[in-house]
């Protein structure tokens, strides 16, 4: 028959406080035991000796009032009272451990509670928080901080259920609407091949116009998830070549454009970092006014490169500008329709996060927009990516 070993107690927190406590303690009073008896030991008054009685007799000192049966009590005293501090030590450890346990107890209790909430809030539940009560200490801070992260979890997964539901809309809409093209147009018995010929035009350019929002799609999510291989490069090339590939629309509109492209050094992915160069160019002649103007400019700030773009444009109220950088939306609450799907500012967003840039974006007064994007230096990006590691 095979016998169970003993399991030994789980090494929880509380076990190791307790054990921490009674081993001060011991530590405490075998020190001031050891005290006591150095003390004891070097006082002569402390000393109790038993003379022999034939000693007594030689010294004349038969007759002393101290006996040798008044000795030998004293000297039983003595040795009693090491036993009962002896005792009197290990009754004061059991009780501290005790004592300890339950300390122990009360100073994790706010660990337990943060550990159940924790593992009660999932995904579906991220609005719930701690809120745990008491003095602002180092508990006190854990469950505020768990309660800032849970509140950024939450906003992250609504806005990426947000983008889900527009995506799949957005997506849905183009494919449901070529279906409805296709069955008309062969239910009709009189189609011709000039009719055949429009509605092929119009799925071809239907096709384009969701091939547009896919591409957008993937360059919004592959610069959410970060940057790929980090290159220098220079802002004012990819500016002006960005405004060259815009000339066709300015013109269009009769745009007065004003350039400034100063050098403005930059470390990081070429593709994304064009990529959002043209998203705003692209935003600030889409939703310009014909005859009005843009300014782009590029150059260095407190060693840092900045990309600017300023556009005439409608009257945007300093509450909607935050807004107009979440997908799929427009000015005045409007989804995006006809001319783009609203992820241009999302993805110089996503962009200028992934390359720890900063976004400025104000109003411009009789309307339009003026924004700058401002990337850190080389320096600095690489002592970042060197901390993260670490």
């Amino acid at each position: 028959m095979r016998i169970p070993r003993p399991r030994l107690p789980r090494r929880t927190a509380r076990l190791r406080l307790t054990l921490l406590y009674g081993g001060v303690f011991v530590a405490g009073a075998a020190a001031v035991l050891a005290v006591n008896s150095l003390l004891d030991a070097n006082n002569p008054y402390n000393h109790v000796h038993v003379i022999p009685p034939a000693l007594l007799r030689r010294l004349k000192l038969a007759d002393w009032p101290i006996n040798q049966a008044a000795l030998n009590h004293a000297a039983s005293e003595q040795a009693q009272q090491r036993i009962w501090s002896v005792v009197a030590l290990a009754v004061a450890v059991v009780g501290a451990v005790v004592l300890g346990w339950f300390v122990a107890g009360r100073v994790l209790r706010p660990l337990s509670d943060i550990t159940a909430a924790a593992r009660r809030i999932s995904a579906s539940r991220l609005h719930e928080r701690l809120g745990l009560p008491g003095p602002q200490d180092e508990l006190k801070e854990l469950g505020d901080t768990l309660d800032d992260l849970f509140a950024r979890l939450e906003a992250s997964f609504d806005a990426q259920r947000r983008f889900v539901a527009n995506a799949s809309h957005e997506l849905r809409t183009p494919i449901t609407r070529e279906r409805t093209l296709l069955q008309v147009t062969r239910a009709n018995p009189a189609v011709t091949d000039e009719t055949w010929q429009a509605v092929s035009a119009e799925l071809l350019a239907s096709n384009a116009e969701q091939e547009h929002l896919i591409e957008a799609l993937l360059t919004l999510a592959s610069s959410e998830g970060g940057t790929g291989e980090c290159e220098p490069g220079d802002l004012s090339s990819s500016a002006s070549a960005c405004l060259a590939a815009a000339g066709a629309e300015t013109g269009r509109l009769g745009l007065e454009v004003r350039a400034d492209f100063r050098p403005a050094a930059v470390d990081g992915d070429p593709m994304l970092v064009r990529r959002l160069v043209w998203n705003l160019i692209e935003n600030a002649v889409r939703h310009n006014i014909p005859g009005g103007h843009m300014q782009v400019t590029t150059g260095t700030e407190d060693g840092r490169a900045v990309v600017s773009v300023t556009n005439t444009g409608p009257v945007i109220p300093p509450a909607e500008v935050d807004r107009l950088f979440q997908p799929f939306q427009r000015l005045g609450g409007r989804r995006a329709r006809g001319d783009g799907h609203g992820l241009g500012l999302s993805i110089v967003r996503a962009i200028a996060a992934a390359h720890g840039a900063a976004i400025t974006a104000e109003p411009v007064p009789g309307g339009g927009l003026s924004m700058a994007v401002s990337f850190p230096s080389s320096a600095s990006r690489l002592a970042g990516h060197v901390a993260g590691a670490n």
